[in-house]
């Protein structure tokens, strides 16, 4: 009776860790460090990593992550990404999310994105510092866009990137607006703008500087993606069975 108690939720008095995330969406609930004390996230990772593996515990600093592996040592830390993956585990690599990322001020949010898409089962192909300022880079990777079931693109400054892939792909394009630019650009507001009034279809736009949203829509259209090419695989049972007879058939004659 206590465990089943506990299965919905459970509540620690600052926190309730919701332990049935993972069967309604497929993720286990996700910890957001920022605002919380070092205790508060330890304390919900704890609690958490008793039922769950490859945790992510993101916008961690490294200060987050040592108090993380000290109540659970098997974490790993993305620093770039700002990401503690607790209980880490290889998941198979599934279809392909392409993330292209204007510069190398956009990497932290390129890289939660990324990381973020490859903990939740997906491949994952990095092309960084492809802006529009030279185009040329962008184009010289437009073979891997193509193959992409779905494509995060990362940029700062006036958010331009974001239009001109929308333009290349025929998948979905899900933009990340930054706050790297300079006094005009607002902390990403520019960019956020220009990404919401693209011009090219297909084009989506998460939160300034949301990394981890991006890579799990991501995750959530490849998956579907990859879902739908396994049904074209299975063949129609009925089509089966006839073609089946018919060389049987002929196979007799």
């Amino acid at each position: 009776m206590h465990r089943l108690k506990k299965l919905p939720f459970e509540d620690l008095g600052y926190a309730k860790v919701d332990h049935h995330r993972c069967m309604r969406n497929g993720v286990p609930e996700v910890i957001y460090c920022e605002g919380k004390t070092l205790e508060q996230v330890s304390g919900i990772v704890e609690k958490m990593a008793r039922h769950h593996h490859n945790i992510l515990a993101t916008r961690a600093t490294p200060e987050v992550f040592s108090a993380v592996r000290e109540v659970v040592p098997d974490s790993k830390y993305h620093k770039m990404a700002r990401i503690v993956v607790v209980n880490p585990r290889p998941t198979p690599e599934r279809g392909h999310i392409a993330i292209v990322c204007a510069g190398t001020s956009d990497l932290p949010v390129a890289e939660e994105a990324a990381i973020t898409a490859e903990v939740l089962g997906n491949r994952v192909s990095r092309l960084f510092d492809v802006g529009v300022a030279g185009i040329h880079r962008l184009l010289s990777v437009c073979d891997e866009l193509m193959q992409a079931n779905v494509v995060i693109a990362v940029a700062g400054m006036e958010g331009a990137l974001a239009s001109v892939v929308g333009g290349l792909v025929d998948c979905p394009v899900i933009a990340v607006p930054t706050s790297v630019g300079y006094g005009a650009s607002f902390g990403g507001l520019s960019a956020l703008l220009t990404m919401l009034n693209s011009c090219a279809s297909g084009v989506s736009v998460v939160n300034i500087d949301n990394g981890f949203g991006a890579g799990y829509q991501a995750n959530m259209i490849n998956r579907m993606a990859v879902r739908h090419l396994e049904e074209d695989e299975v063949p129609d049972s009925k089509n089966h069975g006839d073609r089946c007879r018919e060389n049987i058939r002929l196979a007799k004659v």
